[in-house]
């Protein structure tokens, strides 16, 4: 007696590409820099212009925080790690 093979159904697996959801980098308020010196890091760093960087200095005073850049995850940690090798609080996120 032979047994007809049974036919199974599968869902077709999904193939849509999600784009990666863009990373930022943050930089928080400390005790220790002086605003110029945060300033003159995000100039040098990130070739921002003098205005941007008293702009983005002035939210990480005021606002606590400030997110300097956005980009890949990989793109983020190096530039995470920048800023903390410059001695400011930094981390990254993926952005909401």
């Amino acid at each position: 007696m032979s047994v007809a093979p049974v036919e199974e159904e599968r869902a077709a697996p999904d193939l849509t590409v999600q784009p990666d959801t863009p990373w930022v980098t943050i930089v928080w308020n400390d005790p220790v820099n002086l605003m110029s010196y945060v300033t003159y890091v995000f100039q040098t760093y990130f070739g921002y212009s003098k205005a941007k960087a008293d702009g983005l200095m002035m939210d990480v005073h005021t606002k606590g925080r400030a997110v300097v850049s956005s980009g890949s995850r990989e793109r983020m940690e190096v530039d995470t790690e920048a800023m903390q090798g410059y001695g400011l609080w930094a981390t990254f996120e993926k952005d909401a």
